[in-house]
């Protein structure tokens, strides 16, 4: 309103918001939350979905049609990491009551498997294998999205679990992290608002924006 404001002075608002509409559409702009956008058109996160992923997805989709299921693998995360981790693990998230059924099922197929583990078990037990499947809880209305047949995490989310489970992404904690949300904002458009949606989810709303503002000033001061 200000911006057009300078050159006409009566403008309503009904008319700012249809040019912002005309400019999303275009290109110009590119809407990353409610009243929020960014420049130029949208970078959208196309995670990798490897054969592995295809099959273990579909083993699963096939034995619980009717089941909610999320895979990816933590490899993804090394596109916006400093230091490479030597490890990676396969997480396959699904409803809470069925994280059990999911477990045996998977487990007559694959090795090195586990359930929500603690830090002493990743320790223990997984911390000589390259690759790990863990099978965790998904948590409702997680922003997820549908490629080649598999439903896999959005950025948004695979940001909001490395924040928020330091168990887990031990390897992408402190500046790692830091590092890892500079470069995501830098490279894609992400919608702020889907990550608080989700981070409210997990009862990490306010510490998330909070930190969502801290990076926002670390990213200018490296420009």
């Amino acid at each position: 309103m200000s911006f057009y404001r300078e050159f006409e002075s009566n403008i309503k608002p009904t008319t700012v918001n249809w040019r912002i509409y005309t400019l999303v559409q275009s290109g110009v702009l590119s809407r990353i939350g409610i009243g929020k956008f960014t420049l130029g058109e949208g970078r959208i996160f196309i995670p990798q979905i490897t054969a592995k992923i295809k099959i273990l997805y579909k083993n699963l989709h096939k034995q619980l049609p009717y089941l909610q299921i999320c895979i990816w693998n933590t490899v993804v995360l090394n596109e916006f990491m400093l230091h490479q981790p030597g490890r990676f693990y396969t997480l396959v998230e699904v409803e809470k009551e069925s994280m059990e059924s999911v477990f045996y099922f998977l487990k007559e197929k694959y090795k090195n498997i586990f359930i929500d583990p603690s830090a002493d078990i990743l320790s223990r037990y997984a911390s000589g294998e390259k690759e790990t499947i863990i099978i965790k809880s998904l948590v409702s209305e997680a922003p997820t999205q549908k490629l080649q047949g598999v439903e896999t995490a959005t950025l948004e989310k695979i940001l909001v679990d490395v924040f928020t489970d330091k168990i887990l992404f031990a390897a992408q904690q402190g500046n790692e992290m830091q590092y890892i949300f500079k470069e995501a904002f830098d490279k894609y458009t992400i919608n702020e608002n889907r990550m608080l949606r989700y981070a409210d989810r997990k009862r990490k709303k306010e510490i998330l924006d909070n930190y969502l503002n801290k990076v926002s000033k670390f990213r200018q001061q490296t420009k």
